[in-house]
């Protein structure tokens, strides 16, 4: 499973740049993104069944739609959710954020950091490169 860790400040793009990149990347296998939601929480739906079973204490807490899965996990590690990923066979996973983790980075915009093999590329930029980007686990 290959990690394309995109960073940045706030508002310098990284959602638009990576919601232009998951098709590219959908063109090779499939795709997972895990963006870090930093200080602010997200919250589930106020007064929907999958809420209650969440609070009720449920460690996982799925809602099943004619499109789509939505699930709820308390496990907040980014690690924890690399092996749920792998365990689905997932090609690439797009991490937004999580700027101390240690693997190669896009770094869209300023911001200066360790590990950047890219900076403010285009799609093209990406593809050429993925063989610069780290594998999960590490082979």
């Amino acid at each position: 499973m290959k990690i394309i860790q995109v960073v940045g400040r706030s508002n310098s793009g990284k959602t638009t740049f990576i919601r232009n990149l998951v098709p590219v990347l959908k063109e090779r296998g499939t795709v997972a993104v895990i963006k870090h939601l930093g200080d602010h929480e997200y919250q589930l739906e106020p007064g929907k069944d999958t809420t209650h079973f969440f609070d009720a204490g449920a460690d996982v807490a799925v809602g099943i739609d004619s499109h789509k899965s939505v699930v709820a996990m308390r496990k907040n590690s980014l690690e924890s959710m690399l092996d749920q990923l792998l365990e689905q066979q997932i090609d690439f996973v797009v991490i937004e954020g999580f700027k101390q983790k240690p693997f190669p980075k896009i770094v869209i915009g300023s911001l200066t950091i360790d590990h950047c093999i890219l900076r403010d590329p285009d799609t093209d930029d990406v593809v050429a490169a993925l063989q610069h980007f780290a594998d999960y686990p590490a082979q």
